[in-house]
């Protein structure tokens, strides 16, 4: 499914909230960016229990039911997780991952909201939801005539969101702070081989095994948790940055100049997560244009130009890759002008 516009969580719930009661809805997103948790958040906004089934797992009589004589005849009896006397949210979740045969047995499940000669009970509502092909999950093509009875909508992560029902659902400071400084790091693509990946579900399991864990836990302890949920490249920082808030290391106190960048060969790869966290910041605070560009913002290009120069004279590496685009996330032009042209003269006078 190829969809030009894409939703964060609030938009998807106004959607199920508005469309979601006249309409089923399908959900494309990748694993692990809270789709069920929305559709759960849904139903209990509208009053209503909510039942799952993952299409990967179904069989079609596990929706039609099995046949029972009744008056010689025989007629199907749905499952009793879905026939029931109450209105109900159903929640088809990797509905584009079961057989063809299971798609067809939604067919009039999703259409007349009807199983056979069951009803489901009037105000129930059908939502559905998949991995896209692109996420390396379960997927099957669905036919356009399932598509085209539902509505769909394509779900993405988005940090400030996730980070408001962080800070009241008890995530883990640590994991909480970084997601701040590192909003980028939130979701990145499910990889094409079998290696965790980030996901806000994995933040979370990460956030819950720290916890599990205690104020105990090690440095080695910590990189083993957090490689078993991240990216690997997101695993690193974020260890080396648990290592930089027990060393009190601070991006802060070192813009201000109140402490200098780590040198210690032992602390390299604190100062690669310092450098990449400057970097962000950089990226969030400085203007496009230079026209633009407010008093705070003048201070802190100043102060970062002496500290890319401080920088490599540590690690000219890391303070290249500070500078270097990455994607889409480029640095100002202005601003990497006036690195190259003013670095050799910052040098001459701390020289």
């Amino acid at each position: 499914m190829n969809l030009t516009t894409t939703v964060d969580q609030k938009q998807l719930l106004d959607i199920l909230l508005n469309v979601g009661l006249v309409r089923p809805i399908f959900i494309w997103g990748a694993p692990g960016i809270g789709k069920s948790a929305i559709v759960e958040q849904f139903a209990e906004q509208v009053g209503l229990s909510c039942v799952s089934l993952l299409g990967s797992q179904l069989a079609p009589e596990d929706i039609i039911g099995v046949p029972q004589i009744t008056d010689g005849r025989s007629v199907f009896c749905p499952p009793r997780m879905i026939a029931r006397d109450e209105p109900y949210c159903l929640f088809l979740d990797e509905l584009n991952a079961c057989s063809q045969e299971v798609q067809k047995a939604f067919y009039s499940l999703i259409l007349e909201r009807r199983v056979g000669e069951y009803h489901l009970p009037e105000g129930s509502i059908v939502v559905g939801a998949g991995n896209r092909a692109q996420d390396n999950a379960i997927t099957r093509p669905m036919s356009s005539a399932l598509l085209n009875r539902m509505f769909h909508v394509e779900l993405r992560a988005d940090a400030r969101l996730w980070l408001e029902w962080a800070a009241q659902n008890g995530i883990h400071p640590w994991i909480y702070a970084y997601i701040c400084a590192r909003p980028d790091q939130l979701w990145s693509p499910a990889p094409k081989t079998e290696e965790p990946f980030s996901t806000p579900r994995s933040w979370h399991m990460l956030s819950d095994a720290i916890y599990s864990y205690g104020e105990q836990l090690t440095d080695r302890e910590m990189s083993i948790l957090a490689n078993g949920c991240l990216t690997a490249a997101h695993a690193a920082q974020f260890c080396a940055y648990v290592r930089q808030v027990r060393g009190q290391y601070s991006l802060h106190k070192i813009l201000s100049g109140e402490q200098r960048w780590p040198d210690k060969p032992e602390e390299r790869d604190i100062l690669y997560f310092l450098a990449q966290s400057l970097r962000a910041q950089l990226l969030k605070e400085l203007p496009r244009n230079r026209g633009q560009l407010s008093g705070e913002a003048r201070q802190l290009a100043a102060r970062a130009k002496e500290l890319l120069l401080e920088l490599s004279n540590i690690s000219l590496e890391i303070a290249q890759m500070t500078v270097t685009p990455e994607g889409e996330d480029t640095l100002p032009a202005w601003f990497l002008a006036e690195v190259v042209r003013e670095l050799p003269v910052l040098a001459k006078r701390q020289g």
